[in-house]
């Protein structure tokens, strides 16, 4: 049966941007994550954290995530907690593992990923995420079109630009996983 420990490797990934990334607050955690799916989905057709993207203002949100930020399953709250963090005159918040990262269930381009993307950005705060998750040629700009597309999910598919030579073999691979999904009853 496939079991892709979609949960564990999102507890992981949050203890791992937390652990190797400076002022990682909800929105700087969540263009991590962002980036982190839909780039291992444009080179392998399939996300990492299995989280869905809805086109928000501020960006790309998966809105399960989201409201789980406000009362934490007990998984997440054994991994990580919201501390306080006071950058210049703003009170903000950070979050703080609890737990080590445990990297048993991620493949090597996975860690790769998050490494490449922790030390991209690891002294960067938000601004610098935001500007480049709202890539005018990016997924959530075309799903956002100027506030039309308001909460709307952007198919992971967009990460695949058509000038990629891989592109078709990609986007074949993620219909077949989603086939293999729907057969088993564990479609999202």
């Amino acid at each position: 049966m496939l079991k892709p420990h979609e949960r564990e490797k999102l507890i992981n990934a949050v203890v791992y941007f937390a652990s190797n990334t400076e002022h990682c607050g909800k929105i700087k955690l969540i263009k991590l994550l962002y980036l982190l799916d839909f780039e291992h989905f444009r080179q392998t057709g399939r996300s990492v954290t299995g989280l869905d993207y809805s086109a928000w203002k501020l960006g790309p949100v998966p809105a399960a995530f989201f409201q789980e930020w406000e009362q934490w399953q007990p998984d997440f709250s054994e991994a990580i907690e919201i501390q306080p963090e006071r950058v210049f005159d703003y009170d903000l918040l950070k979050v703080v593992p609890k737990a080590a990262f445990d990297d048993s269930h991620f493949t090597p381009r996975e860690l790769r990923i998050m490494h490449q993307l922790a030390e991209r950005f690891r002294g960067e705060r938000s601004q610098p995420l935001i500007n480049f998750t709202h890539d005018e040629l990016g997924p959530w700009s075309k799903i956002w079109d100027s506030g039309r597309g308001f909460n709307h999910r952007i198919p992971y598919m967009l990460a695949i630009p058509d000038s990629d030579p891989h592109a078709q073999v990609v986007r074949e691979f993620a219909n077949e996983q989603a086939a293999i999904r729907t057969a088993l009853g564990t479609s999202r």
